[in-house]
């Protein structure tokens, strides 16, 4: 049997596309099916860290991002009240010299796609996938201009994101942690927000986090515990709401000051949700689809990227692709493992009500900002960082008791 393709992705977002990019680089054959004509704005992620940054750069696509529709930021500043808490120079502050990076969706969505074809990639768009038939080799079945197609590759790749249907095709096990927190996100028009850096304020109640886009815009993202009488907040009804809950947070009245919605207001459930070891029969999951990260602590990007470049990585060192996803899968559950174990802990520490929640944050958070080598940096490291029981015992202030 003659197979047309190395890899077909399905899906041609951050990971989709940025994978093609790398794999017809080295001259594989590669396919991307994309369902949209045309990206639309919705509630994504928009914010990524510095550890991912440092993928991004080792990837090959930082320069184009940063040249097209980036916005490099130095500082990540916590807030009491109005009251910066904590300015973190994380060009100072990270191994790898580098603030946070921030981006409008759809404008990266564009920019990787045609990096991708002018690698030599294959882009088609407004497509149908049916079904993904794992297999060896592998194939999909879609619909393009209103006829079926059916083509097989080497490896058949799932980067359709958190709703992910090639991992139900594959028949992947999705686990997923209870509903803990809930995030509702917009774009916002705000000439007084400093566009230098992420911006965090709030308490166990709800947080804002202010991601900086460039040209007076932000990608702002309200946090608060799941409740049975949680407020909805989607919508452009809720607009005005949104912002209210925004500002009571803490954050300075001034940043509100003819703050408008720009962009859609959408409402979700924050839970981590991913599939352990997500390669099998010649079909392997990245991105959300692999591990969707809750969005509140803004790991997704990140974690996109270093799943991508430990798949790229794999699949050129070897010849033997069931043998190169299988090492991806395994690289891929420790390195989701970590960040999950971590933010998990966060969650406890940070959104837990009560008076032993208060008095825990009022012994615990100070001792974090004073010895950070022993801390968490889900910020600057990522899953490099400690994550052992000590650690864990630590960030819970379980080491006093």
């Amino acid at each position: 049997m003659t197979i047309p393709y190395d890899v077909i992705t399905v899906g041609g977002g951050l990971a989709g596309s940025t994978l093609a990019k790398c794999l017809a680089e080295h001259g594989y054959r590669v396919l991307i099916l994309e369902r949209e004509t045309r990206f639309r704005d919705r509630v994504r992620g928009e914010q990524m860290h510095p550890w991912g940054v440092a993928e991004a750069r080792t990837l090959g696509i930082y320069q184009r991002l940063a040249e097209t529709c980036g916005h490099q930021t130095r500082w990540w500043t916590t807030y009491q009240g109005s009251t910066p808490l904590r300015r973190r120079d994380l060009t100072q502050t990270t191994p790898h010299q580098v603030g946070s990076f921030n981006f409008y969706h759809p404008d990266m969505q564009e920019t990787l796609l045609r990096m991708a074809a002018d690698a030599g990639a294959e882009v088609r768009r407004g497509i149908s996938v049916d079904t993904v038939e794992p297999g060896r080799p592998p194939g999909v079945s879609f619909h393009e201009n209103g006829q079926r197609r059916e083509v097989r590759a080497r490896l058949v790749v799932g980067a359709d994101g958190r709703a992910s249907q090639v991992r139900r095709w594959a028949k992947f096990t999705v686990t997923r942690d209870p509903d803990r927190l809930t995030i509702a996100g917009a774009l916002v028009e705000a000439e007084q927000i400093p566009d230098d850096g992420v911006h965090v304020v709030g308490g166990p109640a709800g947080r804002v986090l202010i991601a900086p886009l460039g040209k007076k815009r932000a990608r702002m993202y309200f946090m608060l515990p799941t409740t049975s009488d949680s407020r909805h907040l989607s919508g452009r009804n809720h607009e005005s709401e949104f912002l209210t809950a925004c500002r009571t947070t803490g954050a300075p009245a001034e940043w509100f000051n003819q703050a408008t919605v720009v962009g859609p207001l959408a409402q979700f459930k924050a839970a981590d949700h991913w599939v352990d070891h997500p390669a099998r029969d010649g079909v392997v999951l990245v991105g959300d689809a692999a591990s969707a990260s809750d969005p509140c602590f803004g790991c997704g990007l990140s974690l996109t990227l270093l799943g991508v470049r430990q798949l790229r990585d794999c699949l050129l060192a070897s010849e033997d692709w069931d043998a190169a996803i299988d090492q991806y899968a395994r690289d891929h559950d420790h390195s989701y493992g970590v960040v999950r174990r971590i933010t998990n802990w966060l969650t406890e520490l940070l959104y837990s009500t009560g008076h032993a929640a208060d008095e825990r944050r009022a012994r615990v958070l100070p001792r974090l900002a004073a010895e950070p080598q022993r801390a968490p940096d889900i910020v600057g490291l990522g899953p490099a960082s400690p994550s052992d029981d000590a650690t864990r015992r630590f960030v819970l202030g379980e080491d006093e008791e």
